[in-house]
């Protein structure tokens, strides 16, 4: 397969990478499918979120916490979630701030400061018993409210910060994250259900979903993380820990035709891909 990205100004696409099971954090390089960079996870830490911060350290989740280090593999600060919580999301806001979201009872959303002292926390009740089933990528929008991926209940929420769900919309599956697409639509993937779907929120109407009928010589397995890239090509994390297929691809990237056009084969030194986030360097 052929890369879609232009390398300009010397340049090149980079993929900081992980997924539940697979005990590191890497960088490849896009163009070769090597690994530039890795950061040992512990045995008991799984990472289902991850990315390069504006100061330019990794943040990620590992279950238990999230953490920021630098690529130095320095830890600049590390936050402990509760006994029996799950921590999985973990992402800068465009302020500077830190957001986390943990599954639990109740499950919260926390605002920390660039030194990853908590400033603001919202607890509320997702109504789904399993603490592993809540949710996984929650993203607060530009109109400070929030999305989220109900794993157990096949639908992604809109929620305020008094904790009122002001929309709600089915995509089935097990939705894993979403993105705010630049028309304001949903990207949303479904886990298990082998799909990932675009949401008019505003409709509730699924403007379009993509599975394996409509990929050619490719089976998505669990649909984890996407990436909508601006010429409009998606970039799936297609997980494999719950599939006996260990054959497919770790990442695929389609046109906005369902063609792929470029994958990440089987790799000897990654495991699997649930979280995946690109950028230049």
């Amino acid at each position: 397969m052929i890369s879609t990205y232009c390398s300009c100004n010397d340049t090149r696409e980079k993929l900081l990478v992980s997924g539940c099971g697979w005990k590191q954090v890497a960088i490849l390089d896009k163009k070769t499918g090597e690994i530039e960079w890795s950061h040992p996870l512990a045995a008991h830490e799984d990472c289902n979120d991850v990315e390069i911060t504006q100061e330019g350290n990794i943040f990620y989740a590992y279950t238990s916490g999230a953490r920021l280090i630098n690529r130095e593999q320095q830890t600049l600060w590390d936050f402990k979630a509760k006994k029996g919580e799950e921590l999985f999301t973990a992402t800068q806001l465009p302020s500077g701030r830190y957001m986390l979201a943990i599954c639990g009872t109740p499950s919260r959303i926390i605002e920390l400061d660039p030194h990853g002292q908590p400033v603001e926390e919202i607890e509320f009740d997702t109504s789904i018993t399993g603490v592993h089933d809540q949710f996984r990528q929650i993203v607060k929008t530009p109109q400070n409210t929030y999305l989220i991926p109900l794993m157990g209940k096949g639908e992604v929420i809109e929620m305020n910060k008094e904790k009122e769900v002001i929309n709600k919309v089915e995509c089935g599956g097990n939705p894993f994250a979403i993105q705010i697409l630049k028309n304001g639509n949903w990207l949303v993937s479904c886990g298990d259900a082998h799909y990932f779907v675009e949401i008019a929120p505003e409709s509730k109407q699924i403007v379009r979903k993509v599975g394996n009928d409509d990929l050619s010589n490719i089976s998505l397995l669990f649909v984890a993380e996407l990436v909508r890239y601006k010429n409009g090509n998606t970039l799936i994390s297609n997980w494999n820990g719950h599939s006996q297929d260990k054959s497919q691809p770790l990442l695929i990237e389609v046109d906005p035709d369902n063609r792929v056009v470029w994958t990440l084969p089987l790799h000897p030194d990654i495991v699997n891909i649930s979280a995946v986030y690109s950028f230049k360097e």
